[in-house]
């Protein structure tokens, strides 16, 4: 029987070759890496040939993959270098998730913090960041986000980002140490960095998606393969082009929340129906062709749910806000059932969630747990008339209406507020060890209520990198020339369940490395 170097051998190669030169020509010695997904029609190959030289439709020093926090950063640093730039998106509006999220920034010694009385240090957010992520986060990326929160600020701050004048105290975080844009929205920042790419002449190109990974023969990332003119979701639109990166390519483009396919294969309890707080486009393809081009993949299975967002809206929706802001703050959570307090409702993410779905009924169904809060406490919700709006919180005169409305337990509803009130009053939780220190008591009304229920946030899971955002291969784990990643679409630093506020830090901090690296990339 022939071996690799025979004749089947041969005629394999020279099937490849066709298989290739079918998907489009690239230049000599060039390998395309395909990033096929549960959306894709397109059927890009993996292995590795020689074909005829074809010209470029376009070259650039850096192309940058996704329009986020990190892209963008990632984007205006490598420019400030004196770099050729262009960004590439798939959707037709610049931001992706980092445009509807909520606008929270965790800074570690801030001069806010100073102000406002709050003891903090990047020791203590790193702590902070590893018991969310139960332990298992890559700490040397965890300490880089922490020790580049300020810096990162400060670039925010001067590319024209507002931010509230109080710090916000989320959940699982020790002390008060969240950022809140002007507008409570992730927009409030992605604006003012689009405004600065584009003023310092970044390419901003969107409806453009990243199909394949270009490869030449040294095993550097050397350009893409898009559909240019893309019109997401339609597979089939748009027209085949080739970009160049002298220098290398920068992967930003996120978790894969919204491919129920991929997600569920990698936890499948998220299979199904259950809702995702992330805008269309969040679906991994592009992490899929790293991993197809060498990268690592890391802590895939580790996906969380937000427990702060509501059954009665879709996606991140306005309840959100109100819940991270208000409810769990300065109110109380309780299972509808029973009337009482099930969970420390500041304590992280993962801890709440896991609570949250426990609360079924017989028949297996959500029995949604009600959060409240009285009006002093809805004071710090900047969403609240919209919430009241859309009728997904509603306002009552009496804790009785209120447990009426949802069918609660009206006496024991009232007994648990009586207790927490009581808590407040002495600045102890004894049931769940909540921190009231800024606590207040439900006394004033009305009373603002709302459905919680968990939905898919973000996956802690991707490509990993190094200190410097290089992305590293999985056969030597050393870098893969010409690949950087910064953001979601990486893996590790937030280890099991990643720590609220603290993505956009993460995103920022790490895209601004990337965009440094491949900038001192000697080019191809």
């Amino acid at each position: 029987m022939p071996d690799s170097k025979g004749t089947k051998g041969k005629a394999d190669m020279m099937s490849r070759r066709k298989l290739l030169m079918n998907g489009g020509a690239v230049t000599a010695g060039a390998v395309l890496f395909g990033a096929t997904g549960s959306l894709a029609s397109e059927k890009a190959p993996s292995v590795r040939s020689k074909l005829p030289t074809t010209k470029w439709d376009g070259e650039f020093d850096v192309l940058v993959i996704g329009s986020g926090f990190a892209a963008l950063s990632a984007a205006i640093e490598a420019r400030r270098k004196g770099l050729d730039v262009m960004v590439v998106e798939k959707m037709r509006v610049l931001g992706g998730n980092s445009c509807i999220n909520g606008g929270l920034f965790a800074v570690a010694g801030s001069e806010l913090q100073k102000k406002e009385g709050v003891k903090d240090s990047i020791e203590t957010m790193v702590n902070d960041m590893l018991k969310a992520g139960r332990g298992i986060n890559h700490v040397e990326i965890t300490k880089k986000i922490a020790e580049g929160s300020i810096d990162a600020y400060n670039f925010v701050i001067q590319c024209g980002a507002v931010f509230k004048p109080k710090l916000s105290w989320l959940g699982g975080h020790s002390v008060a140490r969240t950022y809140l844009t002007h507008n409570a929205s992730g927009s409030g920042i992605v604006r003012p960095l689009v405004d600065t790419a584009r003023a310092e002449g970044v390419v901003l190109r969107t409806g453009c998606k990243m199909l394949d990974f270009i490869v030449d023969d040294d095993e550097r990332i050397v350009g893409i393969r898009a559909r240019d003119g893309y019109r997401f979701p339609n597979e089939e639109s748009g027209q085949i082009r080739m970009f160049r990166a002298r220098k290398g390519v920068v992967l930003a483009t996120g978790g894969f929340s919204q491919d129920a396919k991929f997600r569920a294969a990698q936890d499948p309890r998220l299979a199904g129906k259950i809702d995702s707080t992330n805008q269309l486009g969040a679906t991994g393809e592009a992490m899929r062709a790293a991993f197809r081009a060498g990268a690592v993949p890391v802590q895939m299975s580790l996906i969380q749910l937000g427990p702060w967002a509501s059954p009665d809206e879709k996606g991140f929706g306005v309840a959100s806000m109100f819940n991270i802001q208000s409810g769990f703050r300065y109110g109380v959570m309780v299972d509808r059932s029973s009337g009482t307090r099930f969970v420390n409702e500041l304590a992280d993410r993962k801890t709440r969630a896991d609570a949250m779905l426990k609360k079924v009924d017989a028949n297996g169904s959500p029995d949604y747990p009600i959060i409240i809060v009285d009006s002093k406490g809805a004071e710090a919700c900047p969403t609240l008339d919209r919430c009241l709006k859309y009728k997904v919180v509603h306002g009552f005169d009496t804790i009785e209406q209120l447990a009426n409305f949802y069918k609660v337990p009206a006496a024991k509803l009232s007994e648990t507020i009586s207790n927490y009130n009581k808590y407040v009053a002495d600045k102890h939780d004894p049931e769940f060890g909540k921190p009231l220190s800024t606590a207040t008591p439900i006394v004033k009304a009305p009373f603002y209520a709302v459905r919680g229920w968990p939905k898919v946030h973000h996956c802690m899971g991707g490509v990993e990198i190094d200190v410097k955002g290089h992305v590293l291969h999985s056969q030597n784990f050393k870098p893969i020339n010409g690949l950087y990643a910064a953001g979601e679409v990486t893996g590790g630093p937030h280890g099991a369940s990643r720590l609220g506020s603290c993505a956009i830090t993460d995103c920022l901090v790490m895209g601004r490395i990337a965009g440094n690296s491949v900038a001192g990339n000697e080019p191809s």
